[in-house]
């Protein structure tokens, strides 16, 4: 071979080799990222080319599948009860991508999951329609709808767990939206969708995971846990020597009560009537890095996955005395979520262990097989056993004796531990308060249940009127009486 031809030979394979270099890059190395790049439409037809699986809760599916008649974009996803269950579902759209479960798990939904490998492969052969597994949900609907209909017009949110197992059993969110109103491509689904991101009231935005609030008197709770764990007090029915008058350290300040009868109050007396002067002192008295790990050991300062993403509830580390002793009655920069409220509340309930929160109870193949099952995990176990029934004991007597009456189911066999909270918050505390409410029912058996509920806002209501224990508690009654209910 002549020198000019070996020159243009050896190009030409130099020429082959970028050319099956670039192309295994592509395919190989680069695949993932273009699949999910926004502008490869191919994967999002392909997408919606079959049915949906669907999200099922207490054996029913909550979500379904319709025949858009689109060329491109075939199947459409349906909601029912979109609203009430938007807070679990999220949405899936043709247009707008997916979020929450409907992204989390789209791969089984789809049925494009590794783990449908066999599936997929079974249906070319026989050729079966290719389809999307399921996702079977922790939640009890009765409880949800409980939820769902208490809030009603409200601006707020509730979360309900089981504490034995950590699986949440309702999700709420209001202001809240339906997904089925955007879930195509049409330009109805496009004006549904823009007007919702204009909405002021956020109904996209879940409050029980994504939003943080002043957790106000509600935080007590944590605060009388760290002072039974670290001994600062070994008789709830002792007094605490805190004057009425008690002063924030490093400041002339007085801490104001609420409530009579807060004198040297008694820790039980204390969470009964809410004083904000013992919770003070006795945050005080635990000291900054005990309380933050006390908070911590309940979740605090750690995001929380359910599998879908909880924002980080804030208990500061580095405040000053005076900055610790507001934090501990749930002021400050204290800051948490519905969720984290109801883990706190869990975890009392379940004599001290806390069980990681979980709502996605199995992944099932198109045939029903379970591909993945979730097993309940201890996360920690923030209080001890003793202290635990303490705390119960005190719970019990916010709603027997104090504040919390509007929660007592007066069930034969079922005890009912609370505590109300109303947190100010905004500038100089200007803003309308919010309201909440924890609790936990309790049987013989232990306990199925622990609510944490808040109302942002409640049209019509005066602010002298707006109270845990008058707004949020009837809502955590009916939401325990619905999972006693479904428990037989």
């Amino acid at each position: 071979m002549n020198k000019p031809l070996r020159r243009v030979a050896i190009f030409c394979g130099l020429l082959v080799l970028a050319l099956l270099l670039r192309d295994n890059w592509l395919q190989f190395v680069r695949a993932d990222e273009l699949n999910a790049h926004p502008k490869n439409t191919r994967v999002r037809i392909e997408r919606y080319a079959n049915e949906r699986g669907n999200i099922v809760v207490d054996g029913k599916p909550i979500t379904g599948s319709v025949d858009s008649k689109d060329p491109y974009y075939r199947f459409k996803r349906t909601y029912a009860d979109g609203p009430m269950w938007a807070p679990v579902t999220g949405y899936a759209s043709q247009a707008y991508d997916a979020n929450q479960i409907e992204k989390i798990e789209d791969g089984i939904l789809t049925g494009n999951d590794d783990r449908l490998f066999f599936d997929r492969t079974l249906a070319m052969f026989t050729g079966e329609k290719k389809k999307g597994g399921d996702v079977v949900t922790t939640l009890n609907s009765a409880a949800q709808k409980a939820a769902f209909e208490g809030l009603g017009k409200k601006t707020g949110a509730v979360v309900a767990i089981d504490p034995k197992t950590g699986k949440i059993l309702a999700m709420a969110s209001t202001p809240s939206y339906d997904p089925t109103a955007f879930a195509g491509y049409s330009g109805k689904d496009e004006k549904a969708w823009v007007a919702l991101e204009k909405d002021k009231n956020k109904p996209k935005l879940n409050r029980a995971i994504r939003e943080v609030y002043p957790p106000g008197s509600v935080f007590k709770v944590v605060t009388a846990a760290a002072a039974l764990e670290n001994g600062e007090v070994t008789n709830i029915d002792a007094p605490t020597d805190t004057p009425d008058g008690w002063k924030l350290p490093l400041s002339k300040v007085e801490m104001v009560n609420h409530s009579g009868g807060c004198a040297n109050a008694s820790l039980n007396r204390a969470l009964e009537v809410s004083c904000n002067s013992v919770f003070a002192k006795l945050g005080d008295d635990v000291g900054r890095d005990k309380m933050v790990e006390t908070a911590e050991k309940f979740g605090f300062n750690a995001e929380q996955f359910t599998p879908v993403r909880s924002s980080s509830s804030v208990y500061d580390k580095k405040a000053d005395r005076g900055g610790n002793a507001l934090s501990s009655i749930g002021q400050f920069n204290t800051a948490t979520t519905p969720l984290q409220m109801a883990m706190v509340t869990a975890a009392i309930a379940n004599d001290g262990k806390l069980m990681q929160p979980y709502m996605i109870d199995q992944l099932r193949a198109p045939n029903l097989d379970v591909i993945k099952q979730t097993e309940p995990k201890e996360m920690s176990r923030p209080v001890s056993p003793q202290n635990a029934q303490l705390l119960q004991r005190m719970m019990e007597n916010v709603v027997t004796k104090g504040t919390g009456g509007n929660a007592d189911l007066k069930m034969d066999g079922v005890k009912v531990g609370g505590k109300t909270g109303t947190a100010q918050h905004g500038e100089k505390n200007a803003e309308r308060p919010y309201a909440w409410f924890i609790s936990y029912a309790k049987t013989a058996e232990g306990s199925p249940v622990a609510v944490a509920v808040i109302v942002e806002d409640s049209a019509g209501t005066s602010r002298e009127d707006i109270s845990g224990g008058g707004l949020a508690a009837p809502i955590a009654k009916a939401v325990m009486k619905a999972v006693l209910k479904t428990r037989g």
